[in-house]
């Protein structure tokens, strides 16, 4: 359900620098209305203290990302904005983006101390700031070649600092949120199998 900021409209939005279109809407509005579950959406709340967001932009949702992920594949060498998430005017500033990439093969190298590896898709991998998840990819929409290898990421974008709060249920909530954005760019992608993710995150470590 969209809910219209409180600011009001006409003269007095302007004035206070409030676009007239701003508007604060529920976790599973975000990216498209698509991309974050009921459960992501109540992981949002963990990470953010906020169970209501600014509504994204109109470029950010899942079938345009996997739409710039067809046009750019095999090129794609860097990370692409899928969606940010910001919490409404007037409450504490919480910025979190979530990202696409493409990788050249399954990641093989050993995790950072920071980061719980979790099995889904090829690795999960998630910290109290930030989460990785890492799935291969057939499609006939990118032609059936061999399995392309998608790495989808959501992060804090803020000055490092020490995470605050239940350590272990910030990393759960951080994980719950990519694995749904994954798994949504996945069946966006009509990857085989869903790209081997299950349908639910899988928060145990591996």
């Amino acid at each position: 359900m969209l809910l219209v900021a409180a600011t009001g409209c006409g003269e007095d939005e302007d004035e206070d620098g409030v676009p007239d279109d701003y508007k604060v809407v529920a976790g599973t509005q975000l990216c498209g209305g698509n991309a974050i579950s009921s459960d992501a959406a109540k992981a949002l709340k963990v990470i953010t203290g906020s169970s209501r967001f600014e509504a994204s932009a109109e470029e950010y949702t899942v079938k345009q990302a996997t739409a710039d992920l067809a046009d750019e594949y095999p090129r794609a060498t860097v990370t692409n904005d899928f969606c940010r998430i910001y919490t409404p005017l007037g409450t504490p500033d919480f910025d979190l983006r979530i990202t696409w990439a493409l990788a050249d093969g399954p990641p093989t190298s050993d995790s950072a101390p920071e980061f719980t590896e979790l099995k889904m898709g090829e690795l999960a991998v998630t910290a109290a700031d930030k989460a990785y998840v890492f799935f291969a990819c057939q499609s006939d929409k990118l032609g059936f070649p061999p399995d392309i290898h998608v790495v989808i990421g959501m992060r804090h974008w803020a000055t490092p600092t020490e995470p605050e709060g239940d350590i272990q249920a910030l990393k759960d909530a951080y994980a719950t949120v990519a694995h749904s954005v994954s798994l949504a760019m996945a069946k966006e992608l009509s990857c085989k199998n869903n790209g081997g993710l299950p349908t639910k995150p899988v928060l145990d470590p591996a």
